[in-house]
């Protein structure tokens, strides 16, 4: 039976978005239905090891806020500049956006358990992945609501400049979002051209060898086919 136009969609996602996009939009779904509470959601260092909800750790990454036009934007970008990090510069390297992921999560959750106070981190993370996209595109030009068009680099500056328009201050964590991808950027860009190609922020060989299995075993099962038809 032929997928449904959704389950192509879904499908076609990268792993690591597609699996960060549905959990972003399910938790809106459950705060929106009164399943869980956004109190249950939010990370404080103390709330996760006094009384040991762990979960948190994960969950201030998937609250982006209440299903509004807000929610929806947060989406757009996170989805959207997520996918493409993914599909152009991470194809077939699960295992380094992954960690990339992960290293930008440990970042901010350090800085809001020591210097700045943030209950959600889930649009600072996205931010990173934006600035880091954006960096890697300097040729790129971008349309801003149709309304001025400038070269990729600058998107992350742009989308800063409209928040503070709209909201009247300067958003901290969009800010933290475009330090932490700056220090990935310059570590996995621009260091090495100086260091004879050493990426101190490359993922250690026991991060490779987790998602190694997976890959193998899918080729051992199309393999077979691939025979078959020839």
């Amino acid at each position: 039976m032929a997928a449904v136009p959704i389950e192509n969609w879904f499908y076609e996602v990268p792993v690591c978005t597609r699996w960060w996009t549905s959990a972003a939009v399910l938790t809106a779904v459950a705060c929106q239905c009164h399943l869980v509470s956004p109190f249950q959601l939010f990370f404080s260092l103390q709330t996760v090891f006094s009384k040991r909800q762990y979960w948190r750790l994960i969950t201030t990454f998937l609250y982006f806020g209440p299903l509004s036009i807000d929610f929806l934007f947060h989406m757009f970008f996170m989805a959207r500049y997520s996918r493409m990090l993914e599909e152009n510069y991470y194809r077939g390297k699960t295992a380094d956006f992954a960690w990339l992921i992960l290293y930008s999560a440990t970042c901010l959750l350090i800085c809001s358990a020591t210097f700045v106070s943030m209950p959600f981190l889930g649009s600072p993370l996205a931010f990173s992945l934006v600035y880091i996209w954006s960096r890697r595109n300097p040729g790129v030009r971008l349309s801003f609501l149709g309304l001025f068009v400038f070269n990729a680099p600058y998107l992350p500056w742009v989308l800063l400049l409209f928040s503070l328009l709209l909201n009247g201050n300067m958003p901290k964590d969009d800010m933290l979002g475009i330090v932490v991808g700056h220090i990935y950027f310059f570590f996995m860009d621009i260091y090495p051209t100086v260091r004879n190609g050493s990426r101190p922020l490359d993922p250690p060989e026991f991060w490779r060898r987790l998602f190694e299995p997976r890959t193998e075993n899918a080729g051992q099962q199309v393999q077979p086919r691939q025979e078959a038809v020839q």
